[in-house]
């Protein structure tokens, strides 16, 4: 009986030298591609990435840490991977290691010093080739001592102290041109909205406010209303914070929101309650994510440099393992936005 003879058998897996003749190029190229990119010019790893795709090579992870070669894979410890923050942050990280041949996982901790454990400790059992993280905790020994084990770490959106490499702004500067702008309307009585537990980046925006206040030759201590509420539902949290805000006895005029999510939150839950912005109570965002320019009215926030934060950060992890690296300490400074969120105070 006739019949093809390759019926029944497993089609033969692409190899490196299959690559290397569909690219024009030597196998060695090939490794140095997947192993030590650096060493390869970018036309030329265009070249081999795109000959991979059409023969269908996929590089072996196992055998790669067999032979001691990194993984490609990058994890990413977020605060709330759901944030429009954190997801432009994690698509210019993205946007690097696809350079590298490297893939991105994300995690998000939800401010949960327990959750944040259990990533770095699994992320460690895969072999990573390093870890981007927003930090929970002050506390920098674990990461330090994870870095000290052979996984790379770069503090994302957090300062370091020297020990590790880190990518930040300046929230202490950003908090004070909120608060600046909101005293040169007339508001002397702000509400910091923000999460029960304080990581770096709130604690450093509310120093600038406080700073601010005391420029003007204002009490921070009578002139600031500090809201801390549950995450990681912000906008709904945000909006349930408003009872306590209006229902203190000096409420406040103006609201500074951790976030543009948080600001849609607190715009939505005035509206509700037939109060005005910015007529009655002015509100400020941070961060100016794609929508904030949508919102009715338009959000006064602060800028960020998200993607590029996110580029910087992997540019960093992956120049870990390069000879000379040395520690950097990277802070960028954001901008203040006016639109049409912010007005002088009614009363």
């Amino acid at each position: 009986m006739n019949g093809d003879a390759s019926t029944g058998s497993t089609p033969r897996r692409s190899g490196m030298r299959d690559v290397a003749k569909e690219a024009g190029v030597s196998p060695t190229t090939v490794s140095n591609v997947l192993n030590n990119p650096e060493l390869v010019a970018e036309g030329t790893r265009r070249r081999v990435h795109a000959a991979m795709e059409r023969v269908g090579y996929l590089p072996n992870s196992a055998a790669r840490r067999l032979r001691g070669l990194p993984s490609p894979l990058v994890g990413a410890v977020t605060l709330d991977i759901a944030s429009p923050f954190f997801t432009e942050v994690c698509r210019g990280v993205e946007d690097r290691l696809l350079q590298d041949g490297c893939m991105l996982m994300t995690c998000s901790t939800d401010l949960q010093p327990g959750r944040e454990r259990h990533y770095l400790q699994e992320l460690e059992k895969q072999s990573v080739r390093g870890v981007l993280i927003t930090p929970v905790e002050s506390d920098l020994e674990p990461l330090v001592a994870l870095a000290g084990r052979g996984v790379p770490v770069v503090l994302l959106d957090h300062r370091s102290d020297g020990r590790l490499c880190s990518v930040s702004i300046d929230n202490q500067w950003g908090g004070e041109q909120v608060a600046a702008h909101l005293i040169a309307l007339g508001h002397q009585r702000i509400a910091l909205l923000s999460a029960a537990i304080e990581v770096q980046q709130t604690g450093e925006r509310h120093a600038g406010v406080r700073r601010a206040f005391l420029n003007a030759g204002l009490d921070p201590a009578t002139g600031v209303l500090d809201v801390r509420v549950p995450s990681p539902d912000i906008t709904m949290t945000a909006a349930a914070a408003l009872e306590e805000m209006l229902g203190a006895s000096d409420p406040p005029t103006a609201i500074l929101c951790l976030n543009d999510t948080a600001a849609l939150g607190v715009i939505g839950g005035l509206r509700e309650r037939g109060i005005a912005v910015p007529g009655d109570v002015s509100v400020v965002g941070y961060d100016d994510v794609a929508f904030a320019a949508q919102l009715s009215p338009p959000l006064t926030t602060v800028w960020q440099p998200k993607r590029e934060l996110g580029r910087v950060a992997a540019e960093l992890l992956l120049d870990e393992a390069r000879p000379g690296h040395r520690h950097q300490k990277l802070v960028y400074r954001p901008r203040l936005v006016v639109r049409e969120s912010t007005a002088p105070p009614c009363r």
